[in-house]
């Protein structure tokens, strides 16, 4: 197939890559020309305008976005829009809020063009071992662009998910329950760290252990084997974790539809704790037991100078 791919940045290289070795006539476009331009060498065909991209591709175009969530996303759905016709498709495949889609979908009818919400998982290893899909929209058009699914995709590898927002929603319940997940080996390695077997222990050998035929085993510790073997105790690293949303939403809705999510919403605090290295909450938990009970508390040492 003929595909448009409208945003390079890591995951959209790479998919765009895989559809070029997949045999698809893969045209792009970034905001940055020369990473559009850097793909030609692989087959690809690079454009400097979304007008000049969109006049390359017969009708019915299908138009795939990979960029931030958010405003950039906004920005180039609605310059996209008086140049694409009815019965294009555009699938939309970043980390975007699943209501975000709701009101996309709609403007778009508006002109008869088709959307597609795309929940993409598979991040820097997607290009080699293929993305996990999940999509939302019509089922017919799901049906339509199901060639380019099968080459992104490993096999069982996508999935429609029903109408207009379900593909993000799942996505964002997958990255939720992911959270909880490393949340878990964060906690468990934790432990190890501070008992007393510590320096024993080898916690790349460690990881590559748990994953034969262990019921925690997973591509998570796959990674850890990785991390580990290149930085035994992670000394190169802050402690500062960052979210790009999805937790965040996920435990919104939770809260919207009264569904007890303990393990996800702890990670996601911890996530928000990483980032405060003197938090006043613990200073001030420390200030009421020694006021409450006399306990010890830690002064801080000033500087002489």
């Amino acid at each position: 197939m003929k595909i448009a791919m409208v945003g390079l940045g890591r995951m959209g290289m790479n998919m765009a890559r895989r559809l070029i070795q997949g045999g698809h006539e893969v045209h792009v476009y970034n905001r940055t020309f020369e990473k559009a331009v850097s793909l030609e060498k692989e087959g690809a065909k690079a454009f400097r305008t979304l007008e000049e991209l969109v006049d390359s591709l017969p009708t019915p175009r299908l138009v795939w976005l990979m960029l931030p969530a958010g405003k950039a996303t906004d920005e180039h759905i609605e310059k996209l829009m008086p140049l694409l016709q009815p019965q294009d498709v555009m699938v939309e495949g970043g980390n975007s809020y699943y209501k975000d889609d709701i009101r996309r979908a709609k403007n778009l009818a508006q002109k008869g063009i088709e959307y597609v919400d795309a929940g993409v998982s598979g991040g820097i290893w997607g290009l080699e071992k293929g993305y996990c899909m999940m999509l939302g929209g019509s089922k017919d058009i799901y049906d339509r662009i199901s060639p380019v699914l099968d080459t992104l995709a490993p096999p069982d590898g996508h999935l429609y998910c029903g109408a207009t927002g379900s593909g993000h929603f799942v996505k964002m319940v997958h990255n939720g329950i992911e959270y909880g997940m490393m949340q878990a080996y964060a906690e468990g390695f934790d432990i190890l760290q501070a008992s007393d077997y510590e320096q024993g222990l080898d916690y790349a050998k460690l990881s590559h252990l748990w994953n034969q035929g262990s019921v925690v085993r997973s591509w998570l510790l796959e990674l850890l084997e990785d991390v580990f073997s290149g930085d035994p105790r992670l000394a190169s690293l802050d402690a500062f974790v960052d979210d790009s949303g999805e937790g965040r939403w996920t435990v919104l809705q939770a809260i919207e539809t009264g569904v007890p999510a303990e393990a996800i919403t702890i990670s996601l605090m911890r996530r928000f704790r990483s980032r405060q290295p003197d938090n006043f909450g613990d200073r001030l938990l420390a200030s009421l037991r020694n006021a409450f009970g006399g306990h010890a508390v830690k002064s801080v040492v000033k500087s002489k100078d």
